[in-house]
């Protein structure tokens, strides 16, 4: 699953580096947890640019009687996204690229946690789904998912999935919702090459959602077995 990630870079790196027309104003985020408001970078609809949206983390379908449900929605698995009721839709019409640093995964059997990122520290981009949901006199509510796929040699030992990696390259496939299932799933829905990756044990600051500074980002300078927590 992915349930924690970060975001720290600049707002004019950000902006470079996913082609939008303006330079957001994101302040750095280092421990993004479910619920919260996150950026999204979408395909704005009236033409071939590139739009950067605040979604709420937690998909609502449009049919939901209750928005509640989107706290059981923050991942879609690759293998079953197409079919869901829940994400069927916004995976035809509605997909976002969602910017991160790294992202946190906890070893489930001595839930020691670890900060997954690209070896040369570069942001990337996590596939997500988006959707928008309004019933009679509520405010439109716009929220979304991150797709998970099974976790690669690396993420393996500590977690047995991990989340979609978009390569650059796919950045415009991915976003065009006329590429055809086909070409999601052979070139995209894969594990990302675990030999560009590092996964860095953290300190346990990161487990309370409540702190969102850079101390959650700072590696263990000793092995976790030797501090007791393993």
């Amino acid at each position: 699953m992915c349930g924690r990630f970060a975001l720290s870079i600049s707002p004019s790196v950000l902006a470079k580096l996913f082609g939008l027309d303006e330079i957001p104003d994101l302040p750095p985020r280092y421990n993004i947890a479910p619920g919260q408001s996150i950026a999204a970078v979408l395909s704005h609809p009236e033409g071939n640019i590139r739009v950067l949206k605040m979604l709420r983390w937690g998909l609502v379908p449009p049919w939901a009687k209750d928005p509640a449900i989107g706290n059981r929605m923050i991942n879609a698995r690759a293998e079953t996204v197409m079919d869901k009721p829940a994400f069927r839709r916004a995976f035809q019409q509605r997909r976002c690229l969602i910017p991160a640093d790294g992202f946190f995964e906890w070893q489930k059997q001595k839930r020691q946690p670890y900060f997954i990122r690209m070896r040369d520290t570069r942001p990337f981009a996590l596939a997500g789904l988006w959707e928008q949901w309004q019933a009679p006199g509520r405010e439109l509510l716009q929220t979304c998912t991150i797709i998970t796929t099974e976790g690669n040699e690396l993420l393996r030992p500590i977690h047995p999935r991990m989340p979609v990696i978009v390569p650059p390259e796919h950045y415009n496939r991915w976003l065009d919702t006329t590429s055809t299932p086909d070409q999601v799933v052979s070139r995209i829905f894969q594990p990302y090459p675990p030999e560009h990756m590092e996964a860095l044990p953290v300190g346990t600051r990161v487990n309370s959602p409540k702190n969102d500074d850079p101390a959650c980002l700072e590696p263990l300078t000793e092995p976790p077995e030797e501090k007791g927590l393993f």
